[in-house]
Protein backbone atom coordinates (compact mmCIF):
# COMPACT_ATOMS: atom_id res chain seq x y z
CA UNK A 1 0.00 0.00 0.00
CA UNK A 2 2.70 2.31 0.66
CA UNK A 3 3.27 2.38 -3.83
CA UNK A 4 -0.46 3.70 -3.35
CA UNK A 5 -0.13 6.49 -0.92
CA UNK A 6 2.64 7.59 -3.84
CA UNK A 7 -0.34 8.06 -6.15
CA UNK A 8 -0.83 11.95 -6.17
CA UNK A 9 2.83 12.48 -6.55
CA UNK A 10 3.41 10.38 -9.40
CA UNK A 11 0.42 12.06 -11.15
CA UNK A 12 1.86 15.06 -10.56
CA UNK A 13 5.26 13.83 -11.90
CA UNK A 14 3.69 12.44 -15.22
CA UNK A 15 2.06 16.01 -15.57
CA UNK A 16 5.56 17.79 -15.56
CA UNK A 17 7.16 15.44 -17.37
CA UNK A 18 4.09 15.37 -20.05
CA UNK A 19 4.03 19.19 -20.89
CA UNK A 20 8.06 19.70 -21.14
CA UNK A 21 9.28 16.67 -22.29
CA UNK A 22 10.59 16.44 -26.14
CA UNK A 23 9.74 12.53 -26.15
CA UNK A 24 6.16 12.72 -25.21
CA UNK A 25 3.41 13.08 -27.77
CA UNK A 26 2.97 17.34 -28.88
CA UNK A 27 0.03 18.94 -27.59
CA UNK A 28 0.32 21.39 -31.01
CA UNK A 29 -1.81 23.92 -31.64
CA UNK A 30 -5.21 23.45 -32.99
CA UNK A 31 -8.19 22.44 -30.44
CA UNK A 32 -8.50 18.72 -31.76
CA UNK A 33 -4.68 18.36 -31.17
CA UNK A 34 -5.10 19.16 -27.48
CA UNK A 35 -8.25 16.94 -27.44
CA UNK A 36 -6.19 14.21 -28.68
CA UNK A 37 -3.07 14.78 -26.39
CA UNK A 38 -5.84 15.58 -23.23
CA UNK A 39 -7.44 12.21 -24.66
CA UNK A 40 -3.72 10.40 -24.59
CA UNK A 41 -3.00 11.95 -20.72
CA UNK A 42 -6.04 10.26 -19.40
CA UNK A 43 -5.37 7.14 -20.44
CA UNK A 44 -1.60 7.28 -19.40
CA UNK A 45 -2.62 8.56 -16.05
CA UNK A 46 -5.79 5.12 -15.83
CA UNK A 47 -3.04 3.06 -16.93
CA UNK A 48 -0.77 4.52 -14.11
CA UNK A 49 -3.77 4.29 -11.39
CA UNK A 50 -4.49 0.46 -12.83
CA UNK A 51 0.00 -0.08 -12.46
CA UNK A 52 -0.05 1.34 -9.21
CA UNK A 53 -3.06 -0.69 -7.74
CA UNK A 54 -1.86 -4.24 -9.56
CA UNK A 55 1.34 -4.04 -7.95
CA UNK A 56 1.19 -2.39 -5.17
CA UNK A 57 -1.22 -5.12 -4.14
CA UNK A 58 1.24 -7.63 -5.14
CA UNK A 59 4.16 -6.37 -3.70
CA UNK A 60 1.77 -6.04 -0.36
CA UNK A 61 0.94 -9.90 -0.70
CA UNK A 62 4.28 -10.65 -1.45
CA UNK A 63 5.98 -8.96 1.76
CA UNK A 64 3.11 -9.64 4.19
CA UNK A 65 1.98 -13.02 3.43
CA UNK A 66 5.29 -14.54 2.93
CA UNK A 67 5.68 -18.19 4.09
CA UNK A 68 8.55 -17.05 6.77
CA UNK A 69 6.01 -14.80 8.26
CA UNK A 70 3.75 -17.66 8.97
CA UNK A 71 1.47 -16.78 6.43
CA UNK A 72 -1.12 -19.88 4.48
CA UNK A 73 -2.51 -19.47 1.63
CA UNK A 74 -6.32 -19.38 1.72
CA UNK A 75 -8.28 -22.33 0.28
CA UNK A 76 -11.21 -21.38 -1.79
CA UNK A 77 -12.57 -22.05 -4.62
CA UNK A 78 -14.82 -20.12 -7.44
CA UNK A 79 -15.80 -17.38 -5.59
CA UNK A 80 -18.58 -15.60 -7.37
CA UNK A 81 -17.83 -12.17 -5.82
CA UNK A 82 -14.76 -12.26 -6.91
CA UNK A 83 -15.70 -13.26 -11.03
CA UNK A 84 -18.18 -10.31 -10.69
CA UNK A 85 -15.85 -8.01 -9.58
CA UNK A 86 -12.78 -9.02 -12.08
CA UNK A 87 -15.61 -8.78 -14.74
CA UNK A 88 -17.42 -5.73 -13.85
CA UNK A 89 -14.55 -3.34 -12.86
CA UNK A 90 -12.14 -3.79 -16.33
CA UNK A 91 -15.89 -3.08 -18.17
CA UNK A 92 -16.66 0.05 -16.35
CA UNK A 93 -12.53 1.06 -17.02
CA UNK A 94 -12.85 0.38 -20.78
CA UNK A 95 -16.29 2.21 -20.88
CA UNK A 96 -14.64 5.20 -18.98
CA UNK A 97 -11.97 5.35 -21.66
CA UNK A 98 -14.28 4.31 -24.66
CA UNK A 99 -16.28 7.30 -24.07
CA UNK A 100 -14.26 10.45 -24.02
CA UNK A 101 -11.67 8.29 -26.93
CA UNK A 102 -14.99 8.30 -28.99
CA UNK A 103 -15.97 11.47 -29.02
CA UNK A 104 -12.22 12.11 -29.64
CA UNK A 105 -12.32 10.11 -32.99
CA UNK A 106 -15.50 11.26 -34.18
CA UNK A 107 -14.29 14.72 -34.11
CA UNK A 108 -11.45 14.41 -35.88
CA UNK A 109 -13.59 12.36 -39.17
CA UNK A 110 -15.63 15.58 -39.48
CA UNK A 111 -14.35 17.46 -42.38
CA UNK A 112 -17.51 18.94 -43.07
CA UNK A 113 -18.53 22.60 -43.70
CA UNK A 114 -14.50 23.09 -44.33
CA UNK A 115 -13.91 27.28 -45.25
CA UNK A 116 -10.89 25.42 -47.68
CA UNK A 117 -10.16 22.65 -49.94
CA UNK A 118 -6.74 21.17 -50.68
CA UNK A 119 -5.75 17.83 -52.61
CA UNK A 120 -2.50 16.75 -51.25
CA UNK A 121 -1.26 14.22 -53.94
CA UNK A 122 2.39 12.33 -52.72
CA UNK A 123 4.41 11.72 -55.40
CA UNK A 124 8.06 10.06 -55.39
CA UNK A 125 9.41 11.71 -53.44
CA UNK A 126 7.62 15.45 -53.03
CA UNK A 127 3.83 16.70 -52.54
CA UNK A 128 1.68 18.23 -54.64
CA UNK A 129 -0.95 21.13 -53.61
CA UNK A 130 -3.45 21.77 -55.61
CA UNK A 131 -6.40 24.41 -53.84
CA UNK A 132 -9.44 23.18 -55.20
CA UNK A 133 -11.62 26.83 -54.26
CA UNK A 134 -8.70 28.88 -56.26
CA UNK A 135 -6.78 27.69 -59.63
CA UNK A 136 -3.32 27.08 -58.21
CA UNK A 137 -1.60 24.38 -57.57
CA UNK A 138 2.75 23.65 -56.70
CA UNK A 139 4.72 20.76 -56.03
CA UNK A 140 7.17 21.40 -52.84
CA UNK A 141 10.39 19.28 -52.85
CA UNK A 142 13.16 18.98 -50.17
CA UNK A 143 15.49 22.11 -50.26
CA UNK A 144 18.06 21.27 -47.70
CA UNK A 145 21.35 21.33 -49.36
CA UNK A 146 22.34 18.33 -50.53
CA UNK A 147 26.22 19.41 -48.86
CA UNK A 148 24.54 19.09 -45.25
CA UNK A 149 23.25 15.44 -46.78
CA UNK A 150 26.56 14.13 -47.88
CA UNK A 151 28.04 15.55 -44.81
CA UNK A 152 30.20 18.60 -46.47
CA UNK A 153 28.39 20.95 -44.62
CA UNK A 154 26.96 20.89 -41.18
CA UNK A 155 24.01 19.67 -40.40
CA UNK A 156 20.98 22.75 -39.13
CA UNK A 157 17.96 22.41 -37.00
CA UNK A 158 15.57 21.78 -39.50
CA UNK A 159 17.56 19.30 -41.84
CA UNK A 160 15.48 17.44 -43.98
CA UNK A 161 12.50 19.81 -42.96
CA UNK A 162 12.73 22.37 -45.36
CA UNK A 163 11.42 23.05 -49.08
CA UNK A 164 11.27 25.60 -52.05
CA UNK A 165 7.37 25.83 -51.52
CA UNK A 166 5.61 25.60 -48.54
CA UNK A 167 1.91 24.18 -47.93
CA UNK A 168 0.12 27.70 -47.02
CA UNK A 169 -3.34 27.70 -45.07
CA UNK A 170 -5.23 30.60 -42.87
CA UNK A 171 -5.31 30.40 -39.24
CA UNK A 172 -8.88 30.05 -37.65
CA UNK A 173 -10.21 28.59 -40.90
CA UNK A 174 -11.42 25.10 -41.17
CA UNK A 175 -9.15 23.40 -43.70
CA UNK A 176 -9.90 20.01 -45.43
CA UNK A 177 -7.72 17.79 -47.19
CA UNK A 178 -8.50 15.12 -49.67
CA UNK A 179 -5.13 12.18 -49.62
CA UNK A 180 -4.07 10.61 -52.47
CA UNK A 181 -0.98 9.36 -54.37
CA UNK A 182 0.96 9.34 -58.09
CA UNK A 183 2.33 5.82 -57.52
CA UNK A 184 2.83 4.27 -53.94
CA UNK A 185 1.62 4.57 -50.71
CA UNK A 186 2.58 7.96 -48.85
CA UNK A 187 1.48 9.35 -45.56
CA UNK A 188 0.87 13.14 -44.43
CA UNK A 189 2.09 13.69 -41.19
CA UNK A 190 2.16 16.83 -39.41
CA UNK A 191 2.33 16.20 -35.91
CA UNK A 192 1.29 20.08 -34.42
CA UNK A 193 -1.98 19.39 -36.57
CA UNK A 194 -2.85 15.72 -34.74
CA UNK A 195 -3.03 15.21 -38.70
CA UNK A 196 -2.01 11.40 -40.00
CA UNK A 197 -3.39 10.52 -42.93
CA UNK A 198 -2.45 7.53 -45.62
CA UNK A 199 -1.91 9.14 -49.22
CA UNK A 200 -2.96 5.86 -51.17
CA UNK A 201 -2.96 5.43 -55.54
CA UNK A 202 -6.40 5.19 -56.58
CA UNK A 203 -8.16 6.16 -53.41
CA UNK A 204 -9.20 9.89 -51.46
CA UNK A 205 -8.51 10.05 -47.84
CA UNK A 206 -9.69 12.97 -45.95
CA UNK A 207 -8.22 14.91 -42.99
CA UNK A 208 -8.92 18.10 -41.64
CA UNK A 209 -7.17 21.11 -39.25
CA UNK A 210 -8.42 24.51 -38.06
CA UNK A 211 -4.63 25.66 -36.62
CA UNK A 212 -4.79 28.68 -33.75
CA UNK A 213 -1.86 30.19 -33.79
CA UNK A 214 0.02 31.20 -37.17
CA UNK A 215 4.08 29.94 -37.96
CA UNK A 216 5.62 27.45 -39.29
CA UNK A 217 5.15 23.70 -38.55
CA UNK A 218 6.52 21.06 -39.84
CA UNK A 219 6.43 17.03 -40.82
CA UNK A 220 7.12 14.00 -42.73
CA UNK A 221 6.12 11.26 -44.85
CA UNK A 222 5.35 8.44 -42.36
CA UNK A 223 4.71 5.84 -44.64
CA UNK A 224 8.34 3.90 -46.22
CA UNK A 225 7.54 4.95 -49.94
CA UNK A 226 10.78 4.06 -51.11
CA UNK A 227 14.49 5.24 -51.57
CA UNK A 228 13.97 8.89 -50.97
CA UNK A 229 11.40 8.34 -48.03
CA UNK A 230 13.50 10.36 -45.63
CA UNK A 231 13.41 12.94 -48.16
CA UNK A 232 9.91 14.04 -48.33
CA UNK A 233 9.16 16.67 -45.81
CA UNK A 234 6.29 18.67 -45.12
CA UNK A 235 6.48 21.93 -44.36
CA UNK A 236 2.76 24.21 -43.41
CA UNK A 237 2.83 27.92 -42.97
CA UNK A 238 0.00 29.18 -41.47
CA UNK A 239 -0.94 32.66 -41.90
CA UNK A 240 -3.50 35.34 -40.51
CA UNK A 241 -6.72 35.30 -43.02
CA UNK A 242 -5.84 39.06 -44.48
CA UNK A 243 -1.97 37.60 -44.94
CA UNK A 244 -3.00 34.38 -46.94
CA UNK A 245 -6.04 36.49 -49.25
CA UNK A 246 -2.19 38.56 -50.15
CA UNK A 247 -0.24 35.66 -50.46
CA UNK A 248 -3.04 33.90 -52.54
CA UNK A 249 -3.09 36.82 -54.73
CA UNK A 250 0.39 36.45 -55.27
CA UNK A 251 0.23 33.12 -56.62
CA UNK A 252 -2.25 34.46 -58.63
CA UNK A 253 0.11 37.24 -60.43
CA UNK A 254 2.68 34.46 -60.48
CA UNK A 255 0.72 32.43 -62.49
CA UNK A 256 -0.12 34.86 -64.59
CA UNK A 257 3.38 36.33 -64.85
CA UNK A 258 4.74 32.52 -66.00
CA UNK A 259 2.08 32.10 -68.53
CA UNK A 260 3.31 35.53 -70.38
CA UNK A 261 6.77 34.54 -69.88
CA UNK A 262 5.69 31.33 -71.59
CA UNK A 263 4.05 32.51 -74.41
CA UNK A 264 7.27 35.40 -74.46
CA UNK A 265 10.11 32.32 -74.47
CA UNK A 266 7.49 30.82 -77.59
CA UNK A 267 8.35 33.92 -79.62
CA UNK A 268 12.20 33.59 -78.71
CA UNK A 269 15.09 31.17 -78.41
CA UNK A 270 17.19 30.94 -74.90
CA UNK A 271 21.18 31.05 -75.70
CA UNK A 272 22.96 27.45 -74.54
CA UNK A 273 24.38 29.16 -71.77
CA UNK A 274 20.80 29.91 -70.45
CA UNK A 275 19.94 26.14 -70.99
CA UNK A 276 22.50 24.90 -69.30
CA UNK A 277 22.09 26.45 -66.44
CA UNK A 278 18.52 26.54 -65.82
CA UNK A 279 18.71 22.78 -66.84
CA UNK A 280 21.30 21.98 -64.26
CA UNK A 281 19.50 23.68 -61.09
CA UNK A 282 16.21 21.48 -62.64
CA UNK A 283 18.07 18.19 -63.01
CA UNK A 284 19.70 18.93 -59.59
CA UNK A 285 16.25 19.55 -58.33
CA UNK A 286 13.69 16.61 -59.77
CA UNK A 287 16.28 14.14 -61.30
CA UNK A 288 19.58 13.83 -59.31
CA UNK A 289 17.39 11.73 -56.32
CA UNK A 290 17.75 8.97 -58.96
CA UNK A 291 19.98 9.29 -61.42
CA UNK A 292 22.64 10.88 -59.38
CA UNK A 293 24.46 14.12 -59.88
CA UNK A 294 26.67 12.88 -61.97
CA UNK A 295 24.25 10.93 -64.10
CA UNK A 296 24.96 7.28 -63.28
CA UNK A 297 22.03 6.44 -61.59
CA UNK A 298 21.97 3.51 -58.91
CA UNK A 299 22.95 0.42 -60.54
CA UNK A 300 19.98 -2.52 -60.27
CA UNK A 301 17.21 0.37 -59.50
CA UNK A 302 17.71 3.58 -61.36
CA UNK A 303 19.38 3.74 -65.05
CA UNK A 304 22.37 5.61 -65.91
CA UNK A 305 22.35 8.49 -68.33
CA UNK A 306 25.78 8.62 -69.21
CA UNK A 307 26.11 6.79 -72.24
CA UNK A 308 22.49 6.05 -72.54
CA UNK A 309 20.21 6.23 -75.69
CA UNK A 310 17.78 7.90 -73.74
CA UNK A 311 19.99 10.47 -73.57
CA UNK A 312 21.88 10.42 -76.79
CA UNK A 313 19.61 8.78 -79.54
CA UNK A 314 16.38 10.44 -80.96
CA UNK A 315 15.62 13.93 -79.66
CA UNK A 316 11.52 13.34 -79.36
CA UNK A 317 12.17 10.16 -77.50
CA UNK A 318 14.30 11.90 -74.71
CA UNK A 319 11.30 14.51 -74.87
CA UNK A 320 8.52 11.84 -74.31
CA UNK A 321 10.00 10.34 -71.49
CA UNK A 322 10.21 13.47 -69.87
CA UNK A 323 6.73 14.65 -70.15
CA UNK A 324 5.01 11.71 -70.23
CA UNK A 325 7.49 8.89 -67.65
CA UNK A 326 7.76 5.21 -68.38
CA UNK A 327 5.22 2.65 -67.92
CA UNK A 328 6.46 0.24 -65.34
CA UNK A 329 9.03 1.53 -64.11
CA UNK A 330 9.95 4.51 -61.26
CA UNK A 331 10.00 7.03 -64.28
CA UNK A 332 7.18 10.36 -63.40
CA UNK A 333 5.73 12.55 -66.10
CA UNK A 334 6.86 16.09 -65.37
CA UNK A 335 4.37 17.36 -68.25
CA UNK A 336 2.50 18.67 -65.24
CA UNK A 337 5.61 19.27 -63.11
CA UNK A 338 7.46 21.30 -65.16
CA UNK A 339 6.98 24.74 -66.94
CA UNK A 340 8.26 24.46 -70.98
CA UNK A 341 11.42 26.33 -70.10
CA UNK A 342 12.21 23.83 -67.45
CA UNK A 343 11.86 20.87 -69.89
CA UNK A 344 13.41 22.12 -72.64
CA UNK A 345 16.50 22.88 -70.63
CA UNK A 346 16.91 19.79 -68.40
CA UNK A 347 16.27 17.42 -71.98
CA UNK A 348 19.42 19.61 -73.25
CA UNK A 349 21.86 19.57 -69.93
CA UNK A 350 20.90 15.41 -69.92
CA UNK A 351 22.61 15.53 -73.60
CA UNK A 352 25.07 17.49 -73.27
CA UNK A 353 26.38 17.25 -69.32
CA UNK A 354 28.85 14.99 -68.04
CA UNK A 355 30.81 15.42 -71.19
CA UNK A 356 28.44 13.76 -73.75
CA UNK A 357 28.19 17.09 -75.44
CA UNK A 358 25.78 15.87 -78.28
CA UNK A 359 25.21 19.27 -79.40
CA UNK A 360 20.76 19.02 -79.49
CA UNK A 361 19.61 22.25 -77.50
CA UNK A 362 16.14 22.15 -77.21
CA UNK A 363 13.98 24.78 -77.04
CA UNK A 364 10.95 25.93 -75.26
CA UNK A 365 8.64 26.39 -78.50
CA UNK A 366 10.23 22.66 -79.53
CA UNK A 367 8.13 21.27 -75.92
CA UNK A 368 5.28 23.77 -76.78
CA UNK A 369 5.39 21.85 -80.46
CA UNK A 370 5.87 18.17 -79.91
CA UNK A 371 2.92 18.60 -77.46
CA UNK A 372 0.53 19.89 -79.55
CA UNK A 373 1.60 16.96 -81.88
CA UNK A 374 0.64 14.25 -79.36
Amino acid sequence: MALVSLLPFTLVYAAETATHSTINLRAGVTDISHQVYDLHMTIFYICIVIGLVVFGAMFYAIIFHRKSKGAKAANFHESIKVEIAWTIIPIIILIVMAIPATKTLIAMEDANEADLTIVVTGSQWKWHYKYLDHDIEFYSLLATPNEQITGKWLKGDTYLLEVDKPLVIPTNKKVRFLMTSDDVIHSWWVPDFAVKKDANPGFINEAWTNVNEPGIYRGQCAELCGKDHGFMPVVVKALEPTEFDLWMEKKKQEKAAAKAEEKRLLAMSMSKEELMAEGEKVYMGYCAACHQQNGMGLPGVFPSLVGSPAVTGDVAEHIDVVLNGRNGTAMQAFSKQLSLKQIASVVTYERNAWGINSGDFVQPKDIHQFIQNQ
